[in-house]
């Protein structure tokens, strides 16, 4: 690499803060848009989180080249461009009343987010960090009071403003966060020309032949299933059961409290413990939160372990998709490689509500679903150990 560079505070501020604001500002927000988009415009729930599924595609689509400018030319261009451009977009949401612009917006969104959410900042963090996993498990500490801040947030503005004011303020806070990007990356150092060539020595289709990054994807495949799929039909089904309303949201909401529990754990024992230990650890616990779950319908007990299983696997493969595919897939090439793994990902991320909605529709309840999660849980568990084993 050739520049200054970034030290490892610097990073854990600068990108927690862009971070933080970026998903709350382009993915958080969506949800409570729905209800007054609806109003105004008339338009269908369907068309409504259509366009939003089109830009989820959007950006799985985008991650592979995006990944691939990361490794030629570092984040430094791509990053501040894709940060100031979200900020425009969202303004232009704010102002669309055609569906075409609308879905043109989404598609936009996607790309942007692309260039300036999770996969970059984490490839910005491998290239930079001296301590890799310290550093992403700081920075994830922080953004994971994302939804705390930014739903009542969004709820206030909305409820103050309107929808359309609401977005326009956020545009302003990620115009924020794309002035601070554009000063933290002044100091960021451009790959070299070495690591360049090193990069193309092994070209990215040669890479998607590698049995590691085929358990890898097949690990985070599974687990972006399970995320999505459970974020939209994990209260309803915990309803369905019988619990007392306030147990069934005390239940949803452990789940931040545990995540961060797993990530302090980890911060404390930083390099004394390798990425595929943790996968290895966390994935186990993807079958076992999943068995709990269904084996337990009516037992608080078993209700209660499969939310901290849950919790402290999500949490940790969140820091293992970004530090441990640097560990077993190695550093070179790294933007494009999880530009690949992003891409894989996108179709069981954007389709998991829609399937298990499908599963409940035609059992009649909620009843065969959670053993559907015991088998993705152990493809994600079987997909991760085959990786490990790459040396």
């Amino acid at each position: 690499m050739s520049g200054g560079g970034l030290s490892d505070r610097t990073l854990v501020w600068g990108t927690a803060t862009t971070q933080l604001i970026g998903w709350g500002t382009l993915y958080t927000p969506f949800p409570l848009m729905i209800a007054p988009m609806e109003a105004e415009l008339g338009w269908s729930r369907v068309l409504l989180n259509a366009a939003f599924t089109c830009g989820l595609l959007a950006s799985g689509l985008a991650a592979v080249p995006a990944g691939k400018w990361l490794d030629r030319h570092g984040a430094r261009g791509m990053m501040s461009l894709g940060a100031f451009a979200a900020a425009l977009l969202l303004l232009g949401w704010s102002l669309v009343r055609d569906p075409v612009a609308y879905f043109a917006v989404w598609m936009l969104i996607g790309v942007a987010q692309a260039a300036c959410l999770w996969n970059t900042a984490m490839a910005l963090v491998v290239a930079e960090a001296r301590d890799t996993t310290r550093t992403i498990t700081a920075i994830t500490f922080i953004t994971g009071f994302t939804g705390t801040v930014f739903l009542p947030l969004t709820d206030a503005l909305i409820t103050g403003l309107g929808w359309r004011g609401a977005l326009q303020a956020l545009a302003a806070l990620q115009l924020v966060a794309a002035v601070i990007t554009f000063l933290m990356l002044r100091q960021a150092r451009r790959p070299s020309p070495a690591a360049v060539q090193a990069a193309a020595r092994v070209p990215l289709r040669d890479r998607l032949r590698d049995p590691a990054f085929a358990g890898l994807a097949l690990c985070f495949a599974a687990h972006a299933f399970l995320g999505t799929g459970l974020a939209a039909h994990l209260i309803p089904l915990l309803r369905e059961r019988g619990w007392p309303e306030a147990t069934v949201l005390l239940l949803a909401a452990a789940h931040g409290p545990a995540q961060v529990t797993a990530r302090a754990l980890l911060f404390v024992a930083g390099q004394r413990v390798t990425m595929r230990t943790v996968g290895r650890f966390a994935t186990t616990l993807l079958p076992v939160a999943m068995l709990a779950l269904a084996a337990g319908p009516g037992s608080l007990a078993l209700t209660i372990l499969f939310v901290g299983c849950w919790a402290v696997a999500d949490g940790l493969l969140t820091i293992v998709r970004a530090a441990g595919t640097a560990e077993i897939l190695g550093r070179e090439g790294y933007g494009a490689v999880t530009g690949a793994l992003s891409a894989v990902a996108v179709l069981p991320r954007t389709g998991a509500p829609l399937l298990l909605a499908l599963v409940w529709e035609g059992a009649g309840g909620y009843g065969p679903l959670p053993w559907l999660l015991v088998a993705v849980g152990l493809v994600a568990a079987a997909g991760f150990v085959a990786a490990a084993r790459r040396r």
